[in-house]
């Protein structure tokens, strides 16, 4: 939903337009009735409907969808009202229709698939990159640490967490817990779901360069970055980024100097393998889900499956 936002508009160039083009040329061959549904549902601005975001969406994409599609006609008409435009074309959908219903999941589907799925190893790899460092601000200072290293959006005043948002608004916890999710997607300001009684989310950007979406490399390039893979220390480089380190702790754990462990985190990053990340003052390294990929089948024994290669 927060990348059909960012298609519609021009916000944060530098870090978004090349996606975007490569996106819209990789749209044009989604049907022309599915791409105005998803627009019209996820406008650039104002709010889009909650149940466009289940929870269940964390298990994947398809069980996302089968969520959506479950959800009740009360609960659709009552969100579909949040739109600030709401074309008379939409209403089918408001009734849940089961048409409509099947055409929102087809939609959801061929965009993921058109605009996403080409770049989800980035997306998964600066996902991957921002939990680790909230791991060691955790482990670091507790929840105090987490929640005042957010952004400079948020601030952290216990027992209240301010965010800049697009409205006034107070969302109190009442003894839930809060689901902290860090999103490619997100710009500038962290953002909630609308219906105050849904379990309370917050939605935060990751910290991004202008190359997050790590444009492929030539065939005969990447043959060459993995070929440079083999070899023990660069194994043992591998392995000691499973949950995330800097160099000097890389070195430690591989037995190697700094220097040749710098060495290595770059040419693993070059195969995307690694993602790299900084933590204030230090640079933290982790694996991509390829490499963990990689690294769990030399565990096995056992080659990388289809399915896995499906999941990246």
């Amino acid at each position: 939903m927060l990348s059909l936002n960012l298609l519609a508009t021009r916000q944060g160039r530098a870090v978004f337009d090349t996606w975007r083009a490569q996106a819209r040329t990789r749209l044009r061959s989604l049907p022309q009735q599915q791409l105005h549904l998803v627009r019209a549902l996820a406008p650039p601005r104002g709010s889009f409907p909650d149940f466009l975001n289940p929870a269940e969406a964390s298990q994947g994409l398809s069980e996302g969808v089968q969520a959506i599609l479950g959800t009740s006609r009360r609960r659709l008409r009552e969100e579909m009202n949040v739109l600030t435009v709401a074309p008379a074309w939409l209403r089918p959908l408001a009734d849940g229709e089961p048409t409509a219903l099947e055409t929102l999941g087809q939609a959801v589907h061929g965009y993921f698939d058109a605009a996403l799925t080409p770049y989800w190893s980035a997306v998964r790899a600066q996902i991957e990159a921002d939990r680790a460092v909230r791991a060691r601000d955790m482990l670091r200072g507790g929840v105090d640490a987490l929640l005042s290293a957010l952004g400079p959006s948020v601030r952290w005043r216990p027992p209240v967490l301010e965010t800049v948002y697009p409205l006034d608004r107070d969302l109190r916890l009442d003894g839930r817990g809060l689901l902290l999710v860090p999103s490619v997607f997100c710009w500038q300001a962290p953002i909630t779901l609308t219906d105050p009684r849904l379990p309370p989310v917050l939605v935060y950007p990751v910290a991004r360069t202008h190359h997050w979406w790590s444009p492929q490399r030539a065939s005969g390039q990447t043959r060459t970055t993995l070929e440079r893979l083999l070899g023990h220390g660069r194994a043992a480089v591998l392995r000691a980024l499973e949950d995330g380190c800097t160099t000097s702790e890389a070195a430690r754990r591989a037995g190697v100097t700094a220097a040749t462990a710098s060495e290595h985190v770059r040419i693993l990053r070059e195969g995307e393998l690694a993602a790299s990340v900084r933590d204030r003052n230090t640079v933290l390294h982790v694996l991509t889900p390829l490499g963990l990929t990689l690294l769990r089948a030399n565990r096995s024994g056992q080659p990388i499956a289809s399915t896995d290669r499906m999941r990246m």
